[in-house]
C-alpha cells in the first residue's frame, strides 16, 4: 500500500475481507469532549467520528467544525460502502477503520508485539502510561531529534526520558507546558527529524501520506501513535509505518479502569 486511497480502492473490491456493502454500519456517533490534565496548562479538545460494524468500533479524530453531528442521522444504518465511499474524509476513515478491525480485530492479532494493560486511575496516571508505551516503540540513539506531529504533553516528557530532543508539531498549540516552540509547519520537522510519531488525526486532516511518503524518502522510522484510525494505520506497517501503538475504542481517556493498546513493530527488513 503506498497511500490511503489505494486501501479504501482495496476494501471496496473485497481484497481484503467480505464485500463492504454486505455489511452495515450499525450505528455512526460523534463524540466531542475537553480535558485538562493536573498540572497542565493546556485544555485538549477533540472531535471523533465513531462507526460500529458488528462488535468492531472504527474511529478517526477530526477538526472543530468539520463534521457536523448530523451524520450520526445520516450514516446510521448505512451499507458499509456507502460510508468508504462518501462523506467527509473523517467518516469515511472511521468506516475504514471499523471494517479492517471487524476483519482483523487487534484483540489476538497474531502480529501484535506486546499487550499493554494501561492501569486503572485518574487521566494523569493513564496517559503517562500510555505515552511511556509509545515511546518505548522508539529505537534510536540519545539525542536523536524526534518528530512529534500532533503534540501531547506526557508524550513530549516521554520522548525527553528516553533521551530524545523533541521536535513537536500542531495546528493548534503554539507552545508546549514547558514552553518549547510548537511549529505548524510539518515540513520543517520531516525534513530534519531522525525519527517521527505522528498522531492517527493524521489520517483523518489528509496529511498522513505527506508524513509517510517524506519518510519513506528519507529513511526515517515513523511511529503512528493511534487511537483513530489504529486498524488503518496497521495496514502500512512495513510500507514505510515501522511501528504502531494501537488503541482501540473506548480510548484511555473516556474510562478509569485499565484498557489495553496494542503495540506492533515492522517485519524484520520492513519499514
Amino acid at each position: 500500500m503506498k497511500h490511503t486511497d489505494d486501501l479504501f480502492a482495496a476494501a471496496l473490491t473485497a481484497g481484503l475481507g467480505p464485500e463492504p456493502a454486505a455489511l452495515t454500519a450499525t450505528s455512526v456517533f460523534w463524540i466531542h469532549h475537553g480535558t485538562r490534565l493536573a498540572g497542565g496548562d493546556v485544555t485538549y479538545l477533540n472531535q471523533y467520528a465513531l462507526v460500529r460494524v458488528g462488535s468492531a468500533f472504527g474511529g478517526c479524530a477530526f477538526e472543530a467544525g468539520e463534521i457536523d453531528p448530523a451524520v450520526c442521522r445520516e450514516g446510521s444504518g448505512a451499507p458499509l460502502d456507502v460510508l468508504l465511499r462518501e462523506g467527509p474524509r473523517p467518516l469515511r476513515i472511521a468506516a475504514l477503520d471499523a471494517y479492517l478491525g471487524s476483519v482483523h480485530p487487534h484483540d489476538g492479532h497474531p502480529d501484535a508485539e506486546s499487550v499493554v494493560t494501561l492501569p486503572a486511575g485518574p487521566p494523569e496516571v493513564r496517559a503517562h502510561a500510555r505515552d511511556a508505551a509509545i515511546a518505548g516503540l522508539l529505537d534510536t540513539a540519545p539525542g536523536a531529534h524526534v518528530g512529534l506531529i500532533g503534540v501531547v504533553n506526557p508524550l513530549v516528557a516521554a520522548i525527553r526520558e528516553r533521551g530524545g530532543v523533541p521536535l513537536p508539531c500542531d495546528f493548534n498549540l503554539r507552545t508546549t507546558q514547558w514552553g518549547d516552540p510548537v511549529t505548524d509547519d510539518m515540513h520543517q520537522v520531516l525534513d530534519t527529524a531522525d525519527a517521527v510519531i505522528a498522531t492517527g488525526m493524521t489520517l483523518g486532516n489528509g496529511s498522513f501520506d505527506t508524513i509517510l511518503a517524506r519518510c519513506r524518502e528519507r529513511g526515517v522510522p515513523l511511529i503512528v501513535y493511534a487511537q483513530s484510525g489504529s486498524s488503518v494505520a496497521r495496514a502500512f506497517l512495513g510500507h514505510g509505518v515501522s511501528a504502531l501503538s494501537a488503541e482501540p475504542f473506548p480510548f484511555s481517556q473516556f474510562s478509569a479502569e485499565p484498557t489495553r493498546l496494542y503495540r506492533y513493530r515492522a517485519p524484520v527488513g520492513g519499514a
